[in-house]
């Protein structure tokens, strides 16, 4: 049977007596009779409960008749607990004094927050609705009683001005739980206050600065929240969070708040402002959004930042020591497995990705928490555990501070309030993770239950916490018992090293040069400057570092790549609490140093890809290549949309963590050669599109669309050729492209700030295209673009209509060109452009040929690749660009693609080598044999290419290697190209 409390009559008829005194015509004394023999309406029975489970509603029954009267009429219903602004707007209208002004909101707020305990206690909203009302009816309060005294303050000191004459207002920062729409029954309320700018106020008899106008303001202000009054307090308000607390200024123009946060800013001021929300703001005011942006880039990194877990674990460390300081039992915020832990492990996440998952940039935690597990930052069931967890130890929180409306999060002692928070957790509501209203029933009869339970969702707390941000991962071997414990010391002499190579069976042979390699490395730290965090996380990294280096056979290649990735982080903390946090990704990155040199350099280049080593499953298993676009468009929607810098950055950034998946899967055997460029191919068509995208969107901007154009249409076509157009793309190959457009219309752009014609539009936007590819940011160049196959080459334009392309094509193309168009297809584009694409390419390709000639073109062009290209070396052979490689097999398929393709049409339909192959046997263009032993060279050849391009190696290798391929492959072409 479910806990009960007792209805106390004595207080039930204090309230009628009331009623009686204040509404005689409405109520008499029959009512003291009712009561007396129990006979309650369910109205009066509502308020029975409602005051059994808080003293501090039974207060304020008492104190307000008229809210006491309309209780006694009509239950308090979750509906009456919205609008706050408007109502509090009717009710601050007519008052003109501050006396008044104080009165009024401290009614107001006590009368609100009864209502809202009624419904928490009648079960009539859930915890969620609970502590968002409560969170509105703060800001609320604020933002009112903050316009009503700017008007006071503007008539007394003049409306204060930026130096364009622009009025301005006090822009206030909610923080903490307020901040998150997470507020208590009885919080104090953390803000910061912020103006635009520095200026002087106008319209009275002496001028104040804005500083000082502002200033005034938020004293008042202050004072008219916080003050004890006979009606009480509104909130204890708290403005520690400011820059430089205490001593700080109470105000900050927003270039002053920029300045502190760049220079000064502190780690636990990066936590505070994960929750700092701008209170009452209005989208359409752009000082709400240039606030927004400074405050930004402080708290979200734009990189992976792992340094917070030590700063989070030393604030944690702090909060327990003073709770045991303090004697603090039993605290349910502050104790293990309590609210502050969720919020902490919440928290980490925000501040280590937030940089790079726009979704993370949010103030609720109960709406982070889905993303989290979509990130796979955490399991299903460990997201549902602290969901649950969170929601009743926010309940359990509410229920205490709602009895007496005071600040507490200790369990109490006495036995009433006891049986208080039974009944109370006993049942109640809240939203399921698909936001459904559902009743939480638990097994609570009695404190030793209740108790039960709450350790229970604690235990499951403490066991994220712990395996998240809880001791140091290294920790246990912080004692270090690696040979290489001292390395960074001054005194780790060289013999010292000479003895640990000999103990670890490096070959002697090598040990001078290993030595000179670790000393000129100590030498360079000398002059780097890291801080003492950074010396500290190196000092324990290293050990590790050299001790796995000297465990491979192959250490001495190893060791400068992986020197060389540490060098360029070692000044950026956050990449060696990575590596020092996630052993797992040490070891991964070692591996991968070890078989791909390319690898090392990318990441050395750039360290956000670190980040990618966390989940060794991740690179083992790559998407589907077809997964790209759908990837891309899900990745570029996390960023921040309104930072160009950041989105473009974002696309490079994409397209490197997708490289080093690929590469991972390929040189530890889990993608062939075929499937690599497959990744490599669509992942670069699905940056082509985003890139696409993009340049229309900023070109549009400015200059509209051209008036002829369909919704959602671009009327643009991009073409690959070469390697992309093959679907053959190696690791460093760039993008041969050619950009099209539909000249059918021709009109003026409309929609934007200047006119001009369609043909200009096209250009710029291609022209916007390449910007975009070859723009150099900190992440790199996207792609090098070439744009030399377009028509008439470098002295074409880069946008090329359709009609002028399919002339060109067909009167004015060299054989060499018709050439590259056998490895062309369409890439960007509406599927009208791409079908007329194909049919111009099927046109020139099976077009009737000279085949004496055709042969003396493709020769003379064979051979002017040659010896602008080849390696002429003796002893080695250059896979792509000698006799009997690559290119020669690239020949021989296009040369019998232009000779056959009249006779044979099919021949057309792809662009790619091996599928080109395919079609000749089944035309019995050539022999079956044929094909397949010029596919099989071909895919060795490029096999090989693949994993040099891994370790760095250019694309030679000794004479000796491949000859009966390139027997084969010559053999062939002396046979179809040389008998004239």
């Amino acid at each position: 049977m479910s806990p009960q409390l007792p209805i106390s009559k004595e207080i039930l008829l204090s309230f009628a007596r009331i009623l009686i005194s204040h509404f005689p015509s409405q109520y008499d004394e029959t009512l003291l009779e009712k009561i007396s023999t129990s006979d309650l309406s369910v109205n009066i029975k509502a308020i029975a409960s409602a005051v059994a489970m808080s003293d501090f509603v039974a207060d304020v029954l008492q104190k307000q008749p008229h809210f006491l009267h309309s209780c006694w009429q009509q239950t308090p219903q979750l509906a009456d607990c919205e609008d706050y602004r408007q109502r509090l707007q009717v009710i601050l209208a007519n008052v003109d004094n501050e006396e008044m002004l104080y009165k009024l909101i401290r009614q107001f707020r006590h009368r609100e927050m009864a209502k809202l305990s009624f419904c928490q206690t009648l079960n009539l909203g859930t915890v969620e609705d609970i502590f968002i009302r409560l969170s509105h009816l703060a800001e609320s309060l604020i933002i009112e009683t903050r316009n009503w005294l700017y008007l006071r303050a503007c008539a007394e000191m003049g409306t204060p001005l930026d130096n364009e004459g622009h009025p301005q207002q006090l822009y206030i920062l909610g923080m903490g739980k307020l901040g998150g729409f997470e507020l208590n029954f009885s919080s104090d309320i953390d803000l910061i206050f912020a103006y635009p700018s520095n200026g002087h106020t106008d319209g009275a008899r002496r001028a104040v600065e804005n500083n000082k106008f502002f200033t005034r303001l938020g004293q008042r202000l202050i004072n008219a929240l916080s003050q004890f009054t006979p009606d009480g307090f509104v909130y204890r308000t708290d403005m520690r969070l400011r820059p430089f607390g205490d001593s700080g200024a109470l105000v900050f123009s927003f270039s002053a708040m920029e300045q502190y946060y760049q220079e000064q800013g502190r780690d636990w001021e990066r936590y505070a402002l994960i929750k700092g929300r701008i209170l009452g703001q209005d989208q359409e005011d752009p000082h709400v959004k240039t606030l927004q942006q400074l405050l930004r880039p402080f708290v979200y990194r734009r990189y992976i930042d792992f340094s917070v877990i030590q700063a989070l674990r030393d604030m944690k460390d702090k909060i327990e020591r003073e709770v045991r300081r303090r004697g603090l039992v039993d605290n349910i915020k502050l104790g293990a497995g309590g609210i502050r832990e969720i919020e902490f492990i919440v928290q980490v996440f925000q501040l280590i990705r937030g940089g790079r998952e726009a979704h993370l940039q949010q103030h609720e935690l109960l709406k982070i928490l889905p993303h989290l597990q979509q990130l796979e930052l955490l399991t299903i069931e460990q997201c549902e555990d602290l969901r649950q967890s969170y929601l009743f130890l926010r309940r359990t929180e509410n229920i205490l501070q709602a009895i007496k409306d005071q600040q507490t999060q200790v369990l109490p002692t006495d036995e009433k309030d006891q049986l208080r928070l039974v009944v109370a957790m006993a049942k109640f509501t809240q939203l399921d993770h698909q936001n459904q209203v559902v009743k939480i029933e638990y097994p609570i009869e009695n404190w030793q239950d209740f108790y039960r339970t709450l350790q229970h969702h604690q235990q499951k707390v403490r066991l994220i916490f712990d395996s998240l941000i809880g001791e140091e991962n290294g920790k246990e071997s912080s004692d270090c018992n690696s040979n290489w414990c001292d390395f960074l010391d001054e005194s780790f002499a060289e013999d010292e090293v000479a003895e640990i190579l000999q103990q670890q069976s490096v070959d002697s042979e090598f040990h001078d040069e290993i030595i000179e390699k670790l000393v000129c490395f100590k030498q360079e730290l000398r002059h780097r400057v890291i801080g003492a965090r950074g010396r500290t996380v190196l000092s324990r990294l290293m050990p590790s570092v050299l001790s796995q280096v000297f465990h491979h056979e192959q250490c001495v290649k190893l060791l400068p790549r992986v020197l060389n990735i540490i060098d360029k982080i070692v000044s950026r903390t956050t990449y060696l609490e990575l590596l020092l946090e996630n052993p797992q990704a040490l070891s991964q990155l070692i591996e991968l140093c070890v078989k791909s040199k390319m690898i090392a350099e990318q990441v050395a280049r750039y360290p956000i890809l670190l980040d990618e080593l966390l989940d060794r499953q991740s690179l083992l298993n790559p998407p589907d290549f077809t997964q790209y676009p759908a990837q891309l468009r899900q990745y570029m929607l996390r960023l921040t949309q309104d930072d160009e810098e950041q989105l473009i950055n974002g696309l490079r950034q994409f397209k490197q963590t997708a490289l080093l998946r690929v590469a991972a899967a390929d040189i530890l055997g889990a993608l062939p050669v075929m499937k690599v460029s497959d990744h490599l191919t669509y992942l670069a068509e699905a940056i082509i599109e985003s890139v696409v995208h993009f340049a229309w969107k900023q070109v549009t901007q400015r200059f509209g669309v051209p008036d002829f154009l369909q919704p959602n249409e671009k009327g643009f076509l991009v073409v690959g050729y070469g390697k992309l157009g093959g679907i053959e793309l190696g690791y460093q190959s760039d993008l041969d492209l050619v950009f099209l457009y539909d000249n059918s219309q021709t009109g003026q752009t409309v929609g934007g700030t200047k006119v001009i014609d369609s043909n200009q539009f096209y250009l710029r936007l291609s022209r916007k295209i390449v910007s975009i590819f070859s723009m150099n940011t900190s992440a790199g160049v996207l792609y090098d673009v070439d744009m030399r196959l377009r028509p008439s080459g470098e002295a074409g334009l880069l946008g090329c209509p359709l009609t002028a392309f399919k002339n060109y094509q067909l009167n004015e193309a060299w054989t060499w060109e018709k050439q590259a168009l056998v490895r062309s297809r369409p890439i960007f584009g509406e599927e009208r452009l791409k079908y007329q694409f194909d049919q111009i390419r099927h046109q020139v390709l099976t077009e009737k040929r000279n085949i004496a000639i055709l042969k003396k073109d493709v020769r003379e062009m064979r051979e002017k690749m040659y010896q602008h290209l080849s390696n002429h070396k003796g002893g080695q052979f250059n896979i792509k660009t000698d006799s009997g490689g690559i290119t020669d097999i690239e020949f021989i398929a296009q040369y019998l693609v232009l000779a056959y393709s009249e006779q044979h049409q099919n021949l057309t339909k792809w662009s790619d080598n091996v599928r080109i192959f395919d079609s000749l046997a089944e035309s019995a263009v050539v022999p079956v044999e044929i094909c397949e032993k010029l596919k099989h060279c071909y895919i060795t050849l490029r096999d090989k290419i693949h994993h040099l391009n891994l370790l760095g190696l250019p694309s030679v290798v000794s004479a000796e290697e491949f000859k009966q391929e390139r027997l084969f492959i010559t053999q062939i072409w002396q046979q179809l190209l040389m008998d004239c």
